[in-house]
């Protein structure tokens, strides 16, 4: 089993938050694990990227190469085009379809939504309706991971365990809320079809 997955976004979206959930939820899983991650101009609103490599056997470089990625798992969806370099043929696109808008010739959003939808294997999921539902828009990149669980080899209850250990220290209220956000990302594309 191997999982390479590489989350896109831009800073303050939580893209580090989703690589430490994945690498929390590979040891639970006695799982090897690297993560690489690239933080750009993060403070400013500037790309951000992170590297997650899963495998039952050992990982010998935290970097994926070209062509190798299973998973895009973009927070922001123009980001992920800066790594199609990476995916490998089968891959699956996983992103929020609301945008980010921090450079003034942003594309189109129809024409990107167009654009997402060319890809065989992809799943688009409105992650900020879905977060304002929990009660924190903040929580639109748990809703992400929740849609893209079904790709990646974990069960709910290690996920749950995952968010329990990474937001234990932010009290119970914030621990539901994030579970809350994950099972709602979870649903929103059972019945997407990939």
């Amino acid at each position: 089993m191997k999982k390479d997955i590489i989350i896109s976004g831009v800073g303050g979206q939580g893209i580090l938050t989703i690589a430490a959930l994945l690498d929390t939820a590979a040891l639970l899983s006695d799982l090897n694990v690297k993560q690489s991650e690239i933080h750009g101009m993060s403070q400013r609103g500037g790309a951000v990227q992170s590297h997650v490599r899963i495998s039952d056997r050992p990982i010998y470089s935290d970097l994926i190469p070209f062509g190798r990625a299973d998973m895009l798992l973009s927070i922001e969806p123009m980001e992920l085009f800066r790594y199609l370099p990476y995916m490998a043929p089968d891959a699956v696109v996983v992103t929020d379809i609301n945008p980010f808008v921090n450079i003034p010739d942003y594309p189109d959003e129809a024409e990107l939504r167009r654009a997402i939808e060319s890809f065989p294997r992809h799943v688009i999921v409105d992650a900020r309706d879905l977060a304002k539902k929990t009660g924190n828009i903040r929580a639109s990149n748990i809703v992400l991971l929740g849609a893209a669980s079904r790709f990646l080899p974990f069960d709910d209850a290690t996920f749950e365990k995952a968010i329990e250990q990474l937001f234990a220290r932010k009290g119970e209220r914030i621990v539901a809320m994030n579970i809350d956000a994950f099972h709602r990302g979870k649903e929103a594309v059972a019945d997407q079809v990939i």
